[in-house]
């Protein structure tokens, strides 16, 4: 691993910009995705105001919790410490970690909302609310996790600095899945 530092260190721009742009091209492209899908909830969200509430915080946390796992590993992977081995302890800690913050930061959401909406008088049930924003927080941290390890690992056997790729990877393709995950199970779960 060390006598690939030498390349995943490299700080020409030239190098840096000709892996990143057309990275960002195509993020680009799958993010209008998730507006065009965010566009054909309108009447959803318009229905349910506290769903509307919901949506930035699901999308944002979800690729958040991406950030930090690809952060971590992408450090570990500098350091010489990772070896990208399903039987690595540091992993599967990160990985729980990962995933209990995301339980408690979805279930406080889904608590906020239902506060907010008891405020407004247009809210939902609570068990309502914990369940569609558990669910589709939870899937959302498991797919955050995936496309973590996915893009630290096909950054580094490709010989790009990892610290280029993977955030801008994970918090956009998360953002699509969160928004289609979310928007998915409310539709299920209010029967719309």
């Amino acid at each position: 691993m060390a006598a690939s530092t030498g390349t995943l260190g490299s700080w020409s721009a030239r190098r840096i910009v000709g892996n990143m742009f057309p990275l960002l091209v195509a993020l680009s492209v799958i993010v209008l995705w998730a507006g065009i899908t965010l566009e054909d909830a309108e009447e959803l969200l318009g229905e349910y105001g506290a769903l509307a509430v919901m949506v930035p915080v699901m999308v944002g946390m979800g690729g958040n919790l991406g950030a930090i796992l690809s952060s971590r590993l992408t450090t570990r992977l500098h350091l010489g410490t990772t070896e990208f081995d399903p039987r690595d302890r540091h992993l599967w800690a990160t990985v729980t970690a990962i995933l209990a913050l995301a339980a408690t930061v979805f279930a406080t959401l889904a608590v906020v909302v239902w506060l907010v909406g008891l405020y407004t008088g247009s809210g939902l049930p609570l068990s309502t609310l914990l369940f569609i924003s558990l669910s589709s927080g939870l899937s959302v941290a498991v797919i955050a996790v995936c496309f973590a390890v996915a893009a630290t690992y096909g950054s580094y056997r490709l010989g790009i600095d990892p610290d280029d790729t993977t955030i801008p990877i994970v918090t956009n393709v998360v953002d699509v899945f969160g928004m289609l995950i979310f928007l998915g199970i409310a539709r299920w779960t209010l029967g719309g």
